[in-house]
């Protein structure tokens, strides 16, 4: 399966794809970060994938981008950015990896909002990607317990093991249903892993 990655920051997720044995019958053909100074591109380099630098607010490129790699998968690997409903509907499956047990903790400060809440765990989703934020079917979930000593560093740092192990999974997943047209607005089965 062809996969393109979006990323926005350190790239630890993107590093994770083209190094985790659950992904090496897939080739990642093209990295897109809208951040020119991301770790990213460090990782894209090492490892010889093709990478753009193309800001977000220039959506059309990036759609134009996408489309002559013609991917099967689409995969939001810590872009921090909201797609427009254009974006959404020129392809046929995008994916995110979101730090909550979703439908918690939309958005950009999941993390936060799960220290602050007072609950007990937190965890990790992924999920197929809708014009709505955070709200797509749901591929595979996993739990992150909170410890009384976390802070916003250390469950940054636990959940980020957790996506490294998740996020190959749901991969393997949306290759094996590849044949089957599927819908980003469909929901999922789901599993709590």
């Amino acid at each position: 399966m062809k996969l393109v990655v979006l990323c926005s920051g350190n790239g630890t997720n993107f590093e994770n794809i083209l190094t985790n044995p659950l992904c090496n019958k897939h080739e990642v053909v093209l990295m897109i970060h809208n951040k020119e100074k991301c770790g990213a591109v460090k990782r894209a380099a090492k490892f010889g994938i093709p990478h753009i630098h193309i800001p977000h607010k220039n959506e059309d490129l990036i759609i134009r981008t996408i489309k002559v790699f013609n991917p099967d998968l689409i995969v939001l690997a810590g872009y921090m950015r909201i797609l427009s409903s254009e974006f959404v509907g020129s392809f046929d499956t995008i994916i995110n990896v979101h730090p909550s047990l979703l439908p918690k903790f939309k958005g950009a400060h999941a993390v936060e909002q799960a220290l602050e809440s007072g609950d007990t765990e937190t965890g990790v989703t992924v999920h197929y990607v809708t014009d709505e934020l955070d709200s797509g079917g749901i591929i595979l979930q996993s739990k992150v317990p909170i410890l009384p000593t976390d802070d916003i560093k250390s469950l940054t740092k636990a959940i980020q093991r957790v996506e490294y192990g998740i996020l190959p999974q749901a991969i393997n997943i949306c290759a094996s249903q590849e044949t089957v047209t599927l819908s980003p607005h469909t929901p999922k089965e789901s599993a709590i892993l």
